[in-house]
């Protein structure tokens, strides 16, 4: 029997069951809430420091380029990939994806990277300023980059700031993940006061032969 290395998709042009209306705006709204950091990041690719009192030179372009661009890029597939915990194709996989297209994605597969990555996300970007150019962080007190002027400093919190927020969306979108596609189905309950075995409705027992003993 031949492997069929790329399978038609059952149709999966939405969720099996209701997504939640604050889960999808989040799930839409994270790739543009990330998008400011990304382009603030940018200008460092050739060495403009945007108002940054730092020490020490950058480093060669040909480093530079690749990481910071690489950097900004995978920032957006990541947050674009979450929002397969609100679509359909989050569900079964899309048919161009070899040896598992078309398939079901089983909850944790899903669930347990974007658990994994929320908590992170959240101890690498949850920071409370202390002053001083110093900052309490999940991994303890760490200094803060200075800028040159007040401009600077405020530009850059407003780009950065937002992406402490990526960390405990993506847990929260993982979480409802779960809950809808765990959610037992209604259909599946079991009337309460009826048996198991009972027969359904209008259901009619074949005729019993003459003679044969009552159970």
């Amino acid at each position: 029997m031949t492997p069929k290395f790329f399978h038609r998709p059952p149709p999966a042009g939405d969720t099996e069951r209701p997504v939640p209306r604050w889960a999808t705006r989040l799930a839409h709204a994270l790739p543009l809430l990330l998008l400011p950091a990304c382009l603030w990041r940018l200008p460092f690719a050739l060495h403009f420091e945007m108002g940054q009192a730092q020490a020490g030179g950058m480093p060669a372009y040909w480093l530079s380029i690749p990481y910071v661009l690489g950097l900004s890029v995978l920032t957006e597939l990541i947050a674009i990939l979450t929002i397969g915990l609100v679509r359909g194709w989050g569900e079964v996989a899309p048919a161009w994806i070899p040896l598992i297209g078309g398939r079901r994605v089983r909850p944790m597969a899903a669930v347990v990277p974007a658990v994994l990555g929320g908590l992170i996300l959240t101890v690498l970007f949850t920071a409370v300023p202390l002053g001083d150019n110093r900052s309490l962080t999940l991994y303890g007190v760490v200094d803060t980059v200075a800028y040159t002027d007040d401009a600077w400093s405020a530009l850059a919190t407003v780009c950065v700031t937002p992406v402490a927020a990526w960390g405990p969306i993506t847990i929260a979108l993982a979480i409802a993940y779960y809950r809808r596609r765990t959610a037992r189905s209604p259909n599946t309950a079991v009337c309460h006061g009826t048996s198991p075995t009972a027969d359904p409705p209008g259901a009619q027992r074949p005729p019993r032969a003459e003679g044969a003993p009552r159970s």
